[in-house]
């Protein structure tokens, strides 16, 4: 309709009504649009957003405010007033179309809606609401005024200035003529919004949570759509989520009320705030980015595919605390017993404002210290301003944080920086807050009443900035009457007469011009800056990370650098390394190289720069991108400073080695960078004028440092006072400032842009960096791609990158930034394009600077690395390869590389591999400079490498890595190599290939136990086969040593000839070779026959044989002799058979077997026949007591087994199973016992000795099921009936041979139906059980009749140990870090079933040690009977036997159970190129680590200590001696190992059998000698084998890296051990005894060795001191145990119950409990604790009686002569035993231990005799008797009465005498 000038007016009125079913405007006022203000367009669809419609019946009129945004995005608030007019027929018929003529019936009267529609661009909602409602009423109501009047007056009145002076005269009140008065109230600053109640109103209708998602969303662009039914709710909600955004302004899509017609609106790709009615809910559905907030409903809905970003905690939390107790106060007094009467919120209008203060608080907080982030980059002609985005988020440490992230990079937030960023300006209510509240918030933080004042303060001014002049009068308008719009004759809206309007107008305009302009007095000042960002601590919140101790530590490297100490600067290197995770730490060192530089200490050496160069990439590999600290703005002139000389006119400058960073490639940086040193460049410019200028008024006065910003502010403020030439030559001034500074920062750009070495096309497509190969992982940390792609278009040739050169890139690059700056800052066009002209020259030229710099240090010298150290190696031992310099890096386990447990990272270390004919060493020094005096040795054995692979490994070291070599050893050990880049991959790759012959030489002849001492060199040629001796030699060697070996008349008969090595390989190792022994076929039969008893001729042939470990054990048994006396053999149940003495029968038995007596060998050779590898049984071992006997053979044959059980058909296989009968019946009869009881004994004989315990169970071995027996009928039987002892029963051998080692169907019905029952009556022990395995012996029947019983038993095979094996050593020694190692640890030591393996063989191996205790003989039949069969025999031995538990013993039982029997080591230990396949299979091993168990369990036992195991671990693959090569006796024949040894080995050093070694090592020191053993006569042993009860051996675990593996005891003892001490001289530092042990770097038992080795050691050293011959160390212990054992008898006299430290009588069953010494890796600690946890079983109270006893008797036996607890002594003659003379003894009277002890003389050490005062019943005067000493009077004579007898003493007088006395009796009574 109408409109006053733009002085912030009305624009226009306009009527709208309807035709045609669309909006059409009527009239308008004024006619013409304004000429500053377009007629907005598209109005009519605002009025009716639903739609326009007719309805059928009259609606109350309606008034909302739609808001428009014109293109120049300026805000129209148009007030919509809508009432309903009835329509004439006629039209509706004409609207409605043809479609309703067809309905007869005449409709209702209908209504159509019209509009009345203010536009105006303020938002005063309610003087739109009054004068829209006025000129209603006058129509309605038909009052008297002139519509045109009222709408003239309204179009023309006049609205006050924001702020304005007009307050005092009465233009604040309009009245339109109509008799109606308003009140206008402006608000005092127009920069703060107006709410009224609408934010309040949003909180009541959706809540705090979802209003503060909405508020989040809308800071972070997301879309946001409003749903109601009320269109005037949407408005509010819209207006009131853009008032909580203040001081941020929403620049997007901005609709609160949007047409139904302009829906599609919604699914635009740009943000907005939108509202709907809710009739479109539906629409809405489908949209999937867009979060919905229904108000009606009170819900927001955000999609899945979005997530809102919401404040930082704890700005979050405390937002939501105070909008609580804004809008519920009532929530902080709920809970109070006495609540206060009234806590009521404030009203609506102020609440509104309370809610607002809050998020202005928000604001302050969120952006606080902003404007010390703004760069200013010209101040004239009008100020340019950037915000340094990374710094801010950087100094607030908010980094991380999304929401700030997100906000900084919007829409918003730059337009706060444009409008807010001016230095000089006019300030509101937030510049205020965020430069004077800020601390204050701070400070109020925790306390709700202080918070909640301060928000009440603010709502206050907000109230009052909205309301200025509450106490005005209050408006004053005509309503109409009530109901009035349902009137039935309601004449319709006349049109107005536009003439009138249009007259009032004009005359208004002309009044206005004629009066003077209202002028807005805006109070422009400088916007004050607030405190800087306090340095918040850095977010990981320790303060320590940057103590001052760090700083201070990283300043005095830096100076050691720069005064050249560089020694001291590589000590704190690593403790600057790790500083420099610490932001202050960073800053630190930016500060202290930058004052180095302005000390022009710029020029460095070599080392100095290399240092400086390594710390600035330590510092800038942390920072991202973003470089948010500012450390690569303050490197970055740092870097193009320090520098080097390569030669006369070539310097090198550090940005040369410092490019590999991110941050260089990320043009928002150097954005950042060139705006701050323009920012700087500029303020100079200002503070230079000035200063000038003020030279003579201010004296020398210091002057406060200005900012930017300051001097900004004051230039704007004098601008309009400048000339015009003043004004352009600063404008000038500034665009050339600029300009220079881009010309600079397009030469830094070219220097950190381009490479040393141009040639390389290094450059990174992906992250604008360089190519992956140049660039060493450990600084690049992320690809920056995403921060390419946000900062560069794509399409100015980002992508085509590919294809052109560096050069091309940089210059692209460099133009893209000079434009982008230039443009912003205002730099001329012709400057610019000049620019464009010079970047490629400038690039060109630093590309031949850079060149010659390349070429250059292409030609220093390489870098001086630590000089490699060799190592020493064994006699006999030479070097292969000469050491490659390689980097050891750490594995998977954590001590060497300091993890968890602390200590020195000892690794990775620097050093060199070497490769000798025995081992792998490498030797080096750990690169941590703390630990660099430290010598790191890690070395195996090559015969014990089980596999070698190539990995890829972050490197930790900073120089660059080819390759990573991983070897893996079977003695535990992992050697991770890094070859250094010197190290040639060539070489590197002939390291792998000798390494390879080395670890499989062609034959056994070429491992280093044969090689020892001969030149390597030959080993290593490719002709290394010619050089095996010939295949004629062979033979000739193998006929001397049959000849030696066996009578000539078999020689001669038998021609044989050794096959190839490579045919015998394949020969005889097939495992299921059925004929292996071909030789037994040529030989005719009569000579395999010879008689039993052998003749004396043949005696001196079988002396070798006779020698061996078997047969020394047999005679040591008395398991038959060789002797001629025919009477005596006869008597013997066994006898020695010579049958396999030309390995005939069998290869890999002995020379020498023990059988029956009463069987032939010719039955003998067809027996054979049946087991596999003709193993057949023979007797290993007998029990002494029971005479039972232990055997062993091979598994059945099946074609075996048929014969023996099932062939009907009588053929020769049935001859041989009835021989076979045959056989195990004389090993029955051979058992004493046999004839007691027809052959049976009772279950009742079997109550062992030690079956104390009550849980004592009968245990059936029932038949498996299924086990069908074809052929004979069978009997029901059982396969044996075992009571388990109180022992077994911990054992799980409750069901233990049934479920465990059998099947799972235990005491199943038998298969034939019979009741399983019948078979408990059989109760019986058969005289011999063979214990087989379960698969073979499918189908075996047993027999009622025979006496034997087969034990079937499922055990595992070599496949599984060799699994088990390989995850065993990966448990142990893991090749990489595990993320959790303590639970990594023990669940792949589980996986690995290592263990289980374990407890199975000592389950098995205790269940025959049982049988044959209680006299049952057993046979074990396993597999070939040489591998598990071989552990179990042996175990048995080892617990029955005490003899095998000595050195001596143990050494026979290895020699014959392991060596003999052919147990085949270099098969198993794939020991020659031909096992390369089978792998590596532990079964020795596996034995020792159960030989560990049991000596942990019984400690006491043993001989030897756990060192001895581990030696023989160790040695048993390291191929140094010859003992455990081949694979049998026969081969050891062949090769002519076994009988050479008595005349050649004097000659050399080199040990060839490992049990010479041992007794060699053991005459010089205890080392393999148990301290504690303490053997208990002819005890069996039955240890626990539950895997609770089984450690594991820390052999698997420990590792020595001062001086490599401790089995190689010459290369450990020739290491100096004092060097030390000596060191310690030379410091100032007092001198300490402490030692400092290091995990897994010293050898404990050496540093700190056990304290009878000690005294042992000091004992040498004295006598060699006093240069006596040194006794041996065994001499010198078997004397203190004779003192020790005739002290024992001598106390035993009086204390029955008294056990001894060293033979101690505990109880038999558990001897662990007492006291004991703990082995350590050698030798071994006092250890006096009861280590009850051994042992599970209760210990009955004597036993724990003995182990207190001991601890006493430990206690006296370490006493010395002077002890101080000696309360009377002097000599006294004493009478001897009946019939013994009086003698003169010294006796001590001891309170302490009441007793009286006597000793030969005074110097006497050793007790002669102890009285127990305890037993003295009573002192007595005494007579001399016979022999008695003459000169004493009588009265000295006194008796003393003990229990057991009375002692006679005498003293030298009375007195003394009397004294005795005395002291005795007080003594007495004390007690």
């Amino acid at each position: 309709m109408g409109c006053l000038h733009s002085s912030n007016t009305f624009l226009l009125l306009i009527f709208v009504g309807s035709r045609n079913g669309q909006g059409q405007i009527l009239q308008r006022f004024p006619e013409k649009d304004w000429e500053d203000n377009p007629f907005p367009q598209g109005i009519e669809l605002f009025c009716q957003p639903s739609g326009w419609q007719l309805f059928t019946e009259r609606n109350p009129p309606t008034f909302f405010v739609a808001v428009l945004t014109d293109i120049s995005s300026e805000r129209h608030y148009c007030a919509c007033f809508t009432f309903w007019e009835a329509v004439e027929s006629a039209q509706v018929m004409s609207s409605r179309g043809e479609e309703e003529s067809s309905s007869l019936v005449q409709p209702a009267q209908l209504f159509a809606p019209k509009s009345l529609v203010l536009v105006s661009r303020l938002d005063h909602t309610e003087v739109f609401r009054n004068s829209l409602g006025l000129i209603y009423t006058i129509y309605v109501d038909g009052l008297s005024a002139s519509l045109e009047n009222v709408i003239g007056n309204l179009l023309t009145c006049t609205i006050p200035i924001t702020g304005g002076a007009q307050f005092e005269d009465g233009s604040r009140t309009i009245s339109l003529g109509a008799g109606d008065r308003q009140v206008i109230q402006t608000p005092i600053n127009d920069s703060l919004p107006v709410s009224s109640c609408s934010v309040a109103l949003l909180f009541r209708q959706l809540g705090i949570t979802n209003v503060l998602c909405l508020f989040c969303a809308a800071l972070t662009e997301h879309k946001i759509l409003f749903l109601s039914s009320s269109y005037q709710r949407l408005t509010d909600a819209c207006r009131a989520l853009l008032a909580l955004m203040f001081p941020l302004k929403y620049s997007f899509t901005y609709v609160p009320i949007l047409p139904a017609q302009l829906l599609e609106v919604l699914s635009t790709p740009t943000p907005f705030i939108i509202g709907v009615s809710s009739i479109f809910q539906s629409e809405t559905q489908e949209l999937l980015d867009v979060v919905v907030a229904d108000l009606d409903g009170g819900t927001v809905t955000i999609p899945e595919c979005i997530h809102i970003s919401l404040l930082p905690e704890p700005l979050l939390h405390q937002t939501r605390e105070a909008l609580s107790m804004i809008l519920d106060p009532e929530l902080e007094v709920a809970d109070l017993a006495f609540p206060p009467s009234t806590v009521s919120a404030s009203s609506l209008k102020m609440q509104d404002k309370e809610i607002r203060a809050v998020f202005l608080r928000l604001f302050a907080q969120l952006l606080q210290g902003y404007r010390w982030c703004l760069h200013i980059i010209r101040i004239h002609p009008e100020p340019v301003i950037r915000f340094h985005k990374a710094a801010f988020l950087g100094q607030r440490g908010l980094v991380e944080d999304d929401f700030l992230t997100k906000v900084l990079e919007g829409m918003a937030f730059a337009g706060f920086v444009t409008e807010r960023g001016a230095p000089y300006r006019a300030i509101d209510l937030f510049d205020e807050l965020v430069a004077y509240e800020v601390k204050r918030m701070r400070a109020e933080e925790g306390s709700k009443q202080k918070i909640l004042r301060h928000i009440k303060e603010l709502a206050e001014q907000l109230y009052k900035n909205e309301n200025p002049y509450p106490a005005v009068t209050m408006h004053k308008v005509q309503k109409p009457t009530d109901g009035c719009h349902l009137r039935l004759h309601q004449r319709p809206f006349p049109r107005l007469d536009e003439g009138t309007v249009q007259w009032i107008i004009d005359q208004a305009t002309a009044k206005l011009q004629t009066a003077p302009p209202a002028v807005k007095a805006e109070k422009k000042c400088m916007v004050p800056s607030g405190p800087p960002i306090a340095a918040i601590m850095e977010r990981n919140g320790s303060a320590l990370a940057n103590s001052a101790r760090r700083l201070e530590v990283v300043r005095n490297c830096i100076s050691y650098v720069f005064e050249n100490k560089m020694l001291e600067a590589k000590k704190l290197l690593p403790a600057v390394l790790r500083a420099m995770k610490g932001r202050a730490a960073r800053h630190c060192l930016t500060q202290e190289l930058n004052l180095h530089v302005q000390q022009n200490r710029a020029v460095l050496d070599h080392q100095q720069f290399d240092f400086i160069v390594r710390v600035m990439n330590c510092c800038l590999q942390d920072c991202t991108a973003m470089d948010e600290h500012g450390i690569a703005a303050a490197l970055l002139p740092l870097v193009t400073a320090f520098c080097r000389k390569l030669s006369p006119g070539i310097t090198q400058f550090a940005y040369s080695c410092v490019q590999e960073h991110v941050v260089w490639t990320n043009i928002q940086f150097w954005e950042a960078m060139f705006y701050c040193d323009v920012q700087n460049h500029i303020r100079a410019l200002y503070l230079e004028s000035n200063e000038e200028n003020h030279l003579d008024e201010v004296g020398a006065g210091p002057r406060e440092e200005k900012s930017a910003l300051e001097i900004a502010s004051e230039q704007r403020r004098l601008w309009p006072t400048m000339s015009r030439e003043k004004q352009q030559e600063l404008i000038q001034k500034e665009e050339s400032t600029v300009f220079s500074q881009a010309i600079h920062y397009a030469n830094r750009m070219s220097y950190l842009l381009l490479p040393l070495d141009t040639s390389k096309n290094r450059l990174l497509r992906s992250s604008g960096l360089g190519d992956v190969e140049s660039v060493s992982n450990s600084f690049v940390t992320n690809s920056i791609a995403g921060s390419v792609a946000e900062s560069y278009d794509t399409e100015s040739g980002f992508e085509d990158a590919e294809s052109s050169d560096v050069a091309n890139y940089v210059v692209r690059f460099i133009n893209r930034f000079v434009d982008k700056v230039c443009t912003e800052s205002g730099v001329t066009n012709e400057h610019l394009k000049g620019l464009h002209i010079m970047i490629p020259d400038i690039v060109q030229m630093h590309i031949e600077t850079l060149d010659a710099v390349h070429r250059e240090s292409k030609r220093l010298p390489p870098i001086q690395k630590p000089k490699l150290l060799r190592p020493s190696l064994l006699v006999g031992e030479e070097c292969v390869m000469e050491g490659l310099r390689v980097y050891l890096m750490p594995d998977g386990r954590e001590e060497a590389a300091g993890g968890n447990i602390g200590g020195p990272p000892l690794l990775p270390a620097e050093g060199a591999i070497f490769l000798t004919t025995y081992r792998i060493v490498f030797k080096g020094t750990p690169t941590d400079p703390l630990v660099g005096e430290q010598v790191v040795v890690r070395s195996f054995p090559i015969a014990s490498l089980t596999k070698e692979k190539k990995i890829n490994v972050q490197p930790q070291v900073d120089q660059l890595i080819q390759e990573v070599l991983q070897l893996r050893s079977c003695t535990f050990q992992l050697l991770r190599i890094a070859f250094d880049e010197e190290v040639a991959s060539e070489s590197a790759e002939v390291f792998r290939k000798h390494l390879h012959k080395l670890r499989y030489p062609q034959h056994v002849r070429g491992t280093f136990a044969f090689t020892v001492g001969q030149s390597p060199k030959q080993a290593m040629q490719p002709k290394a086969k010619e050089k095996n001796p010939s295949l004629r030699t062979l033979s000739k060697n193998l006929m001397k040593n049959a000849k030696k070996t066996i009578g000539r008349p078999y020689v001669t008969r038998k021609k044989y000839t050794p096959p190839t090595w490579e045919q015998r390989s394949s020969q005889h190792f097939q495992e299921d070779d059925e004929d292996e022994i071909s030789v037994s076929e040529e030989i005719d039969r009569s000579t395999l026959t010879p008689s039993t008893i052998i003749k004396p001729s043949d005696k001196m042939t079988l002396s070798h044989l006779v020698e061996r470990a078997c047969c020394r054990d047999y005679q040591r048994m008395g398991l038959g002799t060789l002797s001629n006396s025919l009477t005596r053999s006869k008597n013997e149940p066994f006898r020695i058979s010579t049958v396999n003495r030309m390995y005939a029968i069998c290869r890999s038995y002995p020379g020498l077997l023990i059988v029956p007596q009463s069987i032939q060998d010719n039955t003998i050779q067809r027996i054979s026949r049946c087991y596999r590898q003709n193993r057949f049984p023979v007797i290993c071992w007998r029990n002494s007591r029971t005479k039972a006997v232990l055997l062993r053979s091979g598994g059945l044959h099946g074609k075996g087994v048929v014969g023996l059980f099932k062939s009907n058909v009588p053929s020769q296989t049935d001859s041989t199973s009835l021989e076979q009968e045959k056989y195990l019946q004389a090993v029955i009869n051979s058992m004493p016992h046999y004839a007691d009881a027809g052959g049976r004994n009772t279950l009742r004989s079997f109550t062992s000795a030690h079956m104390s315990s009550p849980r004592a169970r009968v245990v059936t071995l029932s038949t498996p099921k299924g086990a069908s027996v074809k052929g004979r009928e069978s009997p029901r039987g059982k396969w044996g009936s075992i009571r388990a002892s109180g022992r077994m029963s911990n054992y799980v051998l409750n069901m233990e041979i049934g479920s465990r080692l059998a099947g799972k169907d235990l005491l199943s019905a038998q298969h034939n139906g019979a009741p399983s029952e019948a078979s408990f009556l059989r109760q019986h022990r058969a005289s011999l059980y063979i214990i087989g395995d379960k698969s073979q012996l499918k189908g075996v029947k047993p027999d009622p009749l025979q006496h034997w019983e087969v034990v079937p038993i499922e055990v595992f095979d070599v496949r599984q140990v060799k699994a088990s094996f390989k995850k065993l050593m990966k448990a142990c020694v893991p090749g990489s870090p595990a993320t959790d190692p303590s639970l990594a640890y023990l669940r792949t030591l589980e996986e690995s079933e290592w263990l289980s393996q374990i407890h199975k063989i000592l389950q098995i191996s205790v269940l025959v040690v049982e049988l044959l205790d209680t006299g049952s003989s057993v046979l074990v039949s396993l597999e070939d009977g040489w591998d598990i069969t071989t552990q179990v025999v042996s175990l048995v031995q080892l617990l029955s036997d005490p003899y095998y538990r000595t050195m001596e013993g143990f050494r026979l039982l290895v020699e014959k159970e392991w060596l003999s029997f052919g147990h085949r080591f270099s098969h198993r230990g794939a020991q020659t190129l031909a096992g390369q396949s089978s792998g590596f299979a532990p079964v020795f091993l596996q034995f020792l680590d159960c030989v560990h168990q049991i000596h942990l369990q019984f400690p006491m036992e043993f001989e030897f200590t756990q060192y001895y195991l581990k030696f023989l671990s160790y040695h048993y693959v390291s191929n140094r001696f010859r003992t455990f090569l081949l694979d049998s006796d026969y081969e050891r024949i062949e090769l002519g190992l076994l009988y050479e040894e008595k005349g050649e080995r004097k000659s050399q050093q080199v040990y060839k059998s490992i049990w010479e070694y041992i007794d060699r090592l053991n005459k010089k020191t205890p080392v393999f000698f148990n301290y504690m053993y303490a053997p208990e006569d002819g005890e069996v042993l039955r240890p626990y084998s539950n895997i609770s009860n089984l450690k594991v051996w820390d052999y698997y675990t420990q590792e020595v890296l001062s001086e490599g593996p401790s089995y190689d005891w010459e290369l450990v003892q020739g290491q100096p051990e004092h060097v030390e001490e000596v060191d310690r001289q030379d410091s100032s530092a007092p001198q300490t005894k402490r030692k400092i042990i290091w995990p897994c770097y010293d050898n404990r038992s050496r540093v700190e060795p056990d304290a009878i080795s000690k005294l042992l050691e000091e004992l040498h050293n004295l006598e060699a001191e006093l240069g006596q011959v040194p006794e041996r160390w065994k001499d010198t212990w078997d004397k203190v145990k004779a003192s020790q054992r005739t002290e024992a008898r001598q106390e035993a006299s009086r204390m029955a119950s008294s056990s001894l430290l060293m033979s101690s009588s505990l109880l038999p069953h558990r001897r662990s409990l007492g006291v004991y010494l703990q082995e350590s890796s050698v030798g071994s600690t006092l250890n006096l604790s009861l280590d009850s946890d051994t042992s599970s079983t209760s210990t009955p109270s004597s036993g724990k009686q003995g182990g207190r006893k001991s601890t006493s008797n430990l206690y006296s036996q370490f006493q010395m002569s002077e002890s101080e607890n000696r309360s009377y002594e002097g000599t006294l003659y004493k009478k001897g035993a009946f019939m013994k003379p009086w003698k003169p003894r010294w006796f001590v009277l001891d309170k302490t231990k009441h007793q009286l002890r006597y000793y030969d003389n005074r110097m006497d050490t050793e007790c002669k005799g102890v009285i127990d005062l305890a037993e003295v019943e009573s002192i007595t005067p005494g007579t001399p008797t016979m022999g008695a000493p003459k000169t004493v009077e009588e009265k000295a004579f006194f008796d003393l009465k003990t229990t057991k007898r009375v002692y006679n003493f005498c003293a030298q007088d009375v007195q003394l005498a009397q004294q005795w006395i005395d002291r005795i009796q007080s003594c007495l009574s004390d007690a």
